[in-house]
């Protein structure tokens, strides 16, 4: 009965070391509601309101789950983003931020102010579905906010021109719906 015991043991073990050895995060995608809640939690409000994410993360987004914490720091020198990191199971995101209202100041809608020149190098926010990418690139229009200008990437200079619009002195946007 020993020896019986002893193989049906072993036997056990040896179905049980891939299960320990291959964590559950490899094959289990990130729960886009648990990055929702994070950003909520970080940036206080919730999606859509001011100050807290636009859009809720996009689901269709396959994300190694986070066997650790999510790390969220702001991202942008107008916190308009929110960059979520999982070291463990080595992604990053950005969620776009609701911008609170503000009273109209110099370079704000309606003022005719030009904010950006034909040649500066701005930042180019692509966002759409729950997820934003920022890249450099150079103007080559001049600008006031809200009015489309082409811009091409800073990089390369055999791309074509795309068309984006002045958010605000040094960044321009394309939102794909």
């Amino acid at each position: 009965m020993h020896k019986f015991s002893a193989i049906v043991a072993t036997g056990l073990l040896a179905a049980a070391i891939p299960a320990i050895a291959t964590p559950a995060s490899a094959n289990t995608p990130m729960d886009a509601s648990a990055i929702d809640r994070a950003v909520m939690e970080f940036t206080g409000a919730g999606i859509g309101q001011p100050g807290g994410a636009r859009l809720p993360v996009d689901r269709r987004m396959r994300l190694n789950a986070c066997g650790v914490p999510l790390q969220l720091e702001w991202y942008g020198a107008n916190r308009d983003s929110v960059q979520v990191h999982c070291p463990d199971a080595g992604w990053r995101i950005f969620v776009a931020v609701a911008q609170t209202q503000q009273a109209q100041q110099p370079g704000q809608p309606g003022t005719g102010e030009v904010v950006i020149s034909r040649g500066e190098t701005v930042s180019i926010m692509v966002e759409g579905g729950g997820f934003s990418l920022s890249r450099q690139a150079v103007a080559l229009e001049e600008g006031t906010i809200g009015a489309w200008i082409k811009v091409r990437p800073a990089q390369d200079r055999k791309a074509d021109p795309v068309r984006a619009q002045v958010v605000r002195p040094g960044q321009v946007a394309v939102r794909i719906r």
